[in-house]
């Protein structure tokens, strides 16, 4: 991704963006998108109705998820803002894992799922100590 390298140009820069806000956003958007593939591939399954829950929390995720990254790569925004977009982008990610994690067993796209939102969960919690 370009995260890095669009943020180090950003006027109110200097030297560049934290390591761990860029590997949050960056990690946001990996997750919203694993998310959204889960999701849609849940469709499909022939259990569908057994994986309605799995579904809206993966709906639910992805789009926390791709407001946190945009939000967090703005830096002329409010870092209150940002603080709490890491925090719903932590539970989301949590809850959503927890339910993936249930049907990771039987649904490869949920294994998959479940590693990008755990992954994506770190970040937010490690990323929400370094915003000022």
């Amino acid at each position: 991704m370009h995260t890095q390298q669009m943020l180090a140009t950003h006027p109110h820069e200097r030297g560049g963006a934290e390591d761990i806000l860029v590997r949050c956003i960056e990690e946001c958007y990996a997750c919203a998108q694993a998310c959204t593939a889960c999701a849609d591939a849940c469709t499909g399954e022939a259990t569908v109705r057994d994986l309605v829950r799995c579904i809206r929390l993966c709906l639910d995720c992805a789009d926390v998820c791709a407001t946190t990254g945009t939000i967090a790569t703005r830096h002329t925004g409010s870092s209150a803002l940002v603080m709490q977009m890491l925090a719903v982008c932590e539970t989301a990610c949590g809850l959503c894992a927890g339910e993936c994690e249930r049907h990771a067993g039987h649904h490869e796209h949920c294994r998959i799922c479940a590693e990008a939102c755990r992954q994506c969960e770190a970040a937010a919690r490690d990323a929400a100590g370094s915003v000022h």
